[in-house]
């Protein structure tokens, strides 16, 4: 069995108790901040409102409190607890905690109590405003380019698009030209992208599996390299994992694959278009599947995962991890020396996996000494500010049994 969050291992988990850093910031100002951003986003009455301020208090000064008794998944979190139930926010796994912070944040919301509020997504307003800004037509607009560069410019260039996210500078307006004229990115603190190509060959029968992060200008190009990978003859068949209900601020479900797609098949491009409606035949036809499993909105490394997913994931012929998020979940978020190898944390993992991420947090492995010591010597936050990433691939899988 995993070893549970206090368990004596290498590094310690990282918690939020140590006043200015990252973890800790993100309960004293980030949070704070996003409650606000909810109350001005949706028109909620009365008691959504006293609930929210409630929890802010709670995480402020109080202990967590375990989910109400009626709840449909109250016995799921009593088994995903590991002892932080009464303790400080804190004090507890940030990993844990601020994953049921955004459980119960739904539970002050109305997300899943019978009522007008049930089933609205409280992070839809900026979800819509980033899907529908120019920049989305303008990143897509380079698709068009994209179509005369030979298909392993364009992979390479849709790789590094759904890299970086929401990017633009660094997403679609990597052109072809760039990529072929060397390629290199001295933001990426490590690259795996060779030993990814390799694993999807053209014309083998892989399925590919991709583990999606944030919705909207994120999802798209994740969306645009599986049809690149199906398009190519790379996959003969993909899935995207997402999150069964609203998760972090920008975590994709179901209704923002859905929206993504109708966004790509809008666009003012001829390329963006025909991916829009390739993908949409795809799903019709089975060749792209989209999953939505529990355990994604857990709050648990994916070292425990259920056996369903497991076997999902051992029958990848890769599975892809996108964001940050995932990339604490794969490793285990703890400060691991930076040197850690990468392949040592995801030997339980069943197969093939590659990391693609974007650096928004503490925890990092994989790096070779002389990148770590150029890092550190910069004096800047390069862990958390995102102005760094990687290509991680463990090609084996499957090592811890």
């Amino acid at each position: 069995m995993p070893a549970p969050d206090d368990a004596p291992v290498d590094a310690p988990v990282i918690r939020s108790d140590e006043p200015g850093s990252f973890a800790w910031e993100v309960w004293a100002k980030r949070h704070p901040a996003l409650v606000q951003r909810l109350r001005d986003a949706s028109p909620y009455g009365p008691d959504g409102h006293r609930a929210l301020d409630a929890l802010l208090a709670e995480l402020a000064d109080g202990v967590i409190e375990p989910l109400p008794a009626g709840a449909h998944d109250h016995e799921r979190w009593r088994a995903w607890d590991r002892g932080h139930l009464g303790t400080s926010w804190f004090a507890a796994p940030f990993l844990w905690a601020e994953s049921y912070f955004y459980r119960r944040l739904l539970d002050a919301v109305g997300y899943f109590a019978p009522g007008p509020w049930q089933g609205v997504d409280p992070f839809a307003p900026f979800k819509h405003a980033e899907l529908a800004g120019p920049a989305v037509d303008d990143a897509l607009a380079v698709l068009d380019r994209l179509e005369e560069a030979d298909p392993a410019a364009r992979g390479a260039a849709l790789l590094r698009a759904a890299l970086w996210g929401n990017r633009a500078d660094l997403g679609f307006r990597i052109t072809a030209g760039d990529v072929g004229a060397g390629g290199a990115d001295p933001a990426l603190v490590a690259d795996d992208s060779a030993l990814l190509w390799s694993l999807l060959p053209e014309g083998r029968p892989a399925e590919v599996h991709l583990v999606a992060d944030n919705a909207g200008p994120e999802l798209i190009p994740d969306l645009v390299l599986l049809d690149h990978l199906l398009r190519s003859g790379r996959a003969r068949r993909a899935v995207l994992h997402v999150k069964p209900h609203p998760y972090y601020v920008s975590d994709a479900t179901m209704a923002d694959v859905a929206d993504a797609l109708r966004r790509l098949r809008r666009a003012p491009g001829r390329s963006a278009a025909e991916t829009g409606d390739r993908l949409w035949r795809a799903m019709a036809g089975g060749e792209l599947e989209v999953r939505a499993h529990p355990f994604f909105c857990a709050p648990l490394p994916y070292a425990e995962m259920p056996g369903d997913l497991r076997a999902e994931f051992a029958a990848a012929t890769v599975t892809v991890m996108k964001g940050d998020l995932n990339y604490r979940r794969l490793v285990d978020d703890r400060h691991w020396p930076a040197t850690t190898p990468f392949t040592e944390r995801t030997a339980h993992f069943p197969g093939p996996v590659a990391a693609l991420r974007t650096l928004k947090s503490d925890v990092i492995t994989g790096l070779d000494e002389a990148t770590v010591t150029t890092l550190e010597s910069g004096g800047l936050p390069w862990r958390t500010s995102g102005t760094h990433a990687l290509v991680q691939v463990d090609a084996r899988g499957g090592r811890d049994g």
